[in-house]
Order: C-alpha cells, then structure tokens, then sequence
C-alpha cells in the first residue's frame, strides 16, 4: 500500500525524506516522489517505478529544502504514470499533496472545480483536494485544509505544503494510518511508525478526523471543526533494528493485532463511490464466467472454502475448492468460462505455482490473491489482487488470513454487482457491512487477556475438536490448524453435523470442543443441538458467540463473545479468539509461536 513521509527541520528534507521512504516499500508501490520548498519555490520530483530507479533518474534525495512531503503510491485511480505518480499540486505549483485512502465523492468535487477553470493533470481522486485547499485559500493553510476536508467523503490520509506558508506541514487523517514524529528542532510525519524508528522514538498517533500543524519546533492539533484537541506523546525505547516486532513480544501477536489496519489497507482503495473498483482489466467478464476453481494450500485454502460460500451465495456462480497439491494429478476438466483463483500469502508457494500452471495449460484464466508484490504467482496469472497485509513473518498465517477473505468479499460484491444480481442499496449495504469490520475486529482483539486465561485452563490438554456449520466451518478448520502449528497439540476441525458420523466416540470430560456458534438463521439452532450432543457426554463446550446471544451462555462452559455481523462476514470476527487461543497455549507451553517447529513461512518445495 501507498507510503507517505513528511519532515521538516535543519537539514535536507529530500535526504531524510527518500531514506525514510525505503523503509515502507514493503507495502508494495509502483510510484515514487516527493515535493520540497526551496526560498520559495516548490520543487517536485516524481516517476513510474521503484525509488533506487526513479532516484537514479531524478535525483530525488538532491533537492534542496528544508521542508518537503514524500510518498509511494499504489495505483487504484489512473494507471501507472509519471502524471498520476505524488505528489500532486494545484495549477499553479502553490500547493502540494500526498495521499493515501480514497475519495468517493471525487468526481461531483472535479467536475465543479473545473467549473471553476481549474485543470487537471491527473486521472487521480488526491489532485482534487489539492485544488480545493488552493480554491479555498485566503491566506491561512490551515483553515484551507479545514475547508476542503470537510468537502471530502471517504479515506485519507495527507500532508499538505504551500510555498505561501514554508515553515508548516499540514497532516490530517481518517481512517488510513498517520503519525507525527518528534524530534530537536525537527519533526517527522510517516504512515507507519517504522519508517522513522531511526530518526525518533517520541510519536503522536493521530485519530480519525483529525489536523495536525507540523512546524520545526511544535505539533498542535484539532479537530475538522477547527476545536484545538491536547495529543498525548508516546515513547518507545525501541531501536530501528527491533522497529519490525514493535511493542510485542512475539511477530505472530504483532500481526494478530495488525488484522484490523490490514482488512482497512486491502479494502479502502477498492471502495468509490459507493460501489468495489478493482484496478486493471478483469480476465473475464462477469457473464462470462461460468464455474470457479480455487487452488490453494493451508490456511489459504481454508480461506478459499470461505469464499466459495462468498462466490456462491453472491455471485451465484459454481465454485469447487482444491487442494493445490492435489489438483495437478487428477487430470482436472477446464471448460471454457472457468476462472481460476490461486490464493496464496507469498505468492511463491509450488503447489499452487504447479496447479496454476496446469491450469494455465488446459486454458482457465489465473486470478491470483497474493500478498507480495511481484511474487512468482502475482507475475503469472492474467490479474492479480494484492491483500496487501504487509510482511507476515510469523510462519502461522493470521493477517493475510483475514486479508484474503477481504478480498475475497470484495471480489464477490463485483462480480454479483457486475452481473446485475445486487441492487445498488444491497451493494451499498454490503459495503457498509465490511468497512464496520476494522473496529469490530478491534474489540475482539481487546478480549485477548481474558482469552490467555482460556488458554492456562486448557493448555496442558493433548486433544481438542473444533466445530462450525455453514460459512463458519472453514473457520473450525483454521482454528485447529493454528493450535496444532504453534502449540503442538492434537487438534480437528470439522462440519458439526459430521461430528455424529465419527469423532463422536473421542468426547469425554478430557476432551475441549470449541464450536463457532454465533447466532444466524440458518445454523444456529442445529449447533445449538450439537452443543447438547458434546455436553451430554461430558465434553467441555468453548463457545464462539455473538455479543447479544443470552441463551449460549445456559449451555456452554466458557462464552467468547464477538459483535454481531452479516453471516457473509462473521468468519473474519469469529477466528480472532481461536488466534489468540492458539497464541497463548503456544506461548503457555513454552514453545516458539514464530518457528513453529518442521515448518517454513513460504511453502517453496511440491
């Protein structure tokens, strides 16, 4: 995702700026640039490609000034240009702007401003903002900014420079990820605290809707309203070396609690206007595609199986779930019309590299869900959706688990929408229903002490049953794949109707069976029976729940309430808790939960 550096202070900001930049390439980008103020005028440097190349050719960390804003961009409006690269200015080269998140008014905003003669430059939702803060300004850069903001619907956040005012940036944010850094006589603005560990270890995490104006010497903040808010500093005695695992103890928690900020980066620049924008040319029309076939390997193919309840319940198109070690032996039937979806985190994976590639041979189209960029998968299949989690370095999969179900959802909500099965309201409503999901994942993880204590009852267990219906088994199968990664205890997941058909004869009263059992109206009166079937033979019933169900709590021994959603998105919410149960026995067992014993973060061997 898109990277934004700001700095102001003594020395060069282009210097600073562009090494601090580095740091966030992980995000993954395909444009660089950055603006700087230099005795009064705006310089601005910017290019198609990776910062070493356009540097070479640019000379990005030369220019002069002591003021300036950088960024990496991800394209979502417009193709990859020099022209739709940022930053972005007004028509007059007074103003600056770069931006990461999505407006969705952008196009009612354009088409008046140009009413108002102002040219544009780009194909991009930022150049708006920038010519709104220009049109708004009377000599005051905040109140500009102020003006313009409360203009705009949707995601942001930015930092603003003008050669009328050069000793301030303006930051503001909503919900996309923004941080102010303090420094001697100099301060930082990052998407991403990492990217300026180096530089400061005192950060002030900026809220939703909130400005700030960032000078050499201070940071005051308000609110969208102007109304001035106190910002409480936070220090952190953390080293650049370090910056990677933050504040946790170990990278797997890190990246549990990373899933909110990472389902915000993999849908926030697919949403415009009310409707899912996927960037490029889709492989296949939407009519056209007449079956799917996903391919793919652990957790990745449990999120496959989620998402063919997604694909069939929406879209209304036949979907088969595969092993992708498996699929390339069984001389697979690819007619036309079928769509191939390869899923994996590091895109390097060789089982589902080989099912992709006999795939390929027998004619599908190849959509590949991947999480790095540029990644074997990503270069060979025909269209590629980034999940962009971020690097993933514990080996048990959690955030790109749960960024490749948002995905998955927003690939669904397309497609239905593209062959005119979602109303206009029922594609809005879905919508709304995912953007919910950042803050509800947030509560979830705010449980995860009272979970540890879950965990210290049963962490001496050797076996453990993990049960869902519907949309929620494939989350059964997740949860137990996790206990059984990290902390090396037996574990099963399987549809609670099957139960009765076999692992039955294993319940005793040593024997945890954790149930997906949140309340719907299509499976939650069956798993309430199953919940009896466990009791009555002296099983310990751990219950996912959600928060407003009184009557699981008469059945189940121990309740973990998540807040309620639509049934389509209940697995994002409900395989938090089984996460963090894993965490913890792993950690209660003394084991190591980022190299879990006999396996490797990417699967590069068949």
């Amino acid at each position: 995702m898109c990277g934004i550096i700001g700095y102001i202070g003594p020395r060069e900001a282009a210097n600073v700026g562009i090494g601090c930049l580095r740091r966030l390439e992980y995000r993954g980008y395909d444009s660089c640039g950055g603006a700087v103020i230099h005795d009064g005028r705006m310089e601005i440097r910017k290019g198609a490609g990776k910062i070493d190349e356009i540097n070479r050719e640019l000379k990005l960390d030369s220019m002069k000034g002591n003021i300036g804003i950088f960024h990496t961009r991800w394209a979502t409006h417009g193709n990859v240009s020099r022209e739709n690269a940022h930053p972005h200015c007004d028509d007059n080269e007074k103003f600056s702007i770069v931006h990461n998140g999505i407006i969705e008014n952008y196009s009612y905003l354009k088409e008046q401003l140009a009413k108002k003669g102002h040219a544009f430059s780009s194909e991009t939702d930022t150049e708006v903002i920038v010519h709104l803060i220009a049109d708004y300004y009377n000599g005051n850069l905040k109140d500009a900014v102020l003006r313009a903001l409360n203009d705009l619907e949707g995601s942001y956040a930015i930092c603003v420079i003008s050669s009328y005012e050069p000793d301030v940036i303006i930051a503001a944010k909503n919900e996309s990820q923004l941080v102010i850094g303090l420094g001697n006589g100099e301060n930082f603005i990052a998407s991403d605290i990492p990217a300026i560990l180096s530089e400061t270890k005192d950060f002030i995490i900026m809220e939703n809707r909130e400005v700030a104006v960032v000078s050499r010497d201070y940071a005051e903040f308000c609110n969208l309203e102007g109304t001035v808010i106190q910002k409480k500093i936070q220090r952190t005695e953390l080293d650049a070396a370090s910056a990677e695992k933050g504040l946790y103890e170990h990278f797997m928690l890190k990246e549990i609690h990373e899933q909110p900020r990472a389902v915000e980066d993999a849908i926030s620049n697919r949403i415009s206007e009310g409707r899912v924008i996927l960037e490029g040319e889709f492989p296949l029309s939407a009519n056209d595609i007449k079956r799917i076939i996903v391919v793919a390997c652990g957790t990745s193919w449990h999120a496959g199986l989620v998402g063919e309840f997604m694909l069939e319940e929406i879209a209304r198109i036949p979907t088969e779930v595969e092993y992708a070690s498996e699929f390339r032996y069984r001389n697979p039937v690819i007619e036309d019309g079928t769509l191939v979806i390869a899923i994996s985190q590091s895109g390097e994976t060789a089982d589902t590299l080989a099912a992709l590639r006999e795939a390929r041979k027998k004619g599908a189209k190849i959509l590949g869900i991947v999480n790095s960029i540029g990644s074997s998968i990503a270069r060979e299949a025909d269209y590629v959706l980034y999940t962009h989690a971020g690097p993933e370095i514990g080996v048990a999969s959690t955030k790109a688990f749960t960024s490749q179900l948002a995905v998955l959802y927003l690939l669904t909500v397309y497609i239905g929408d593209k062959k005119g099965l979602l109303p206009q309201q029922q594609v809005q409503n879905r919508i709304r229903d995912i953007r919910k999901l950042p803050l509800q994942m947030q509560k979830v993880l705010g449980k995860s002490e009272a979970i540890r204590k879950i965990a210290e009852k049963y962490s001496g267990k050797n076996n453990a049953l993990y049960l869902g219906r519907g949309i929620n088994y494939p989350i059964a199968l997740e949860g137990a794949l996790k206990l059984k990664e990290v902390s090396y205890i037996h574990a099963e997941g399987y549809p609670a109707a099957e139960m009765k058909h076999g692992p039955i004869a294993l319940i005793d009263e040593h024997m945890p069976v954790f149930f997906i059992a949140t309340k719907d109206e299509r499976t939650y009166s069956k798993i309430m029976g199953n919940i009896e079937e466990v009791k009555a033979r002296n099983g310990e019933v751990i219950a996912i729940a959600s928060e407003d169900d009184e009557d699981i709590g008469k059945k189940a021994h121990i309740v973990i309430n998540i807040p309620r959603s639509s049934y389509i998105l209940t697995p994002l919410l409900a395989v938090i808790p089984l996460q963090l149960l894993a965490y913890h026995t792993a950690t209660l067992r003394g084991c190591d939960v980022d190299k879990p014993r006999n396996l490797a973060k990417a699967v590069v061997v068949e």
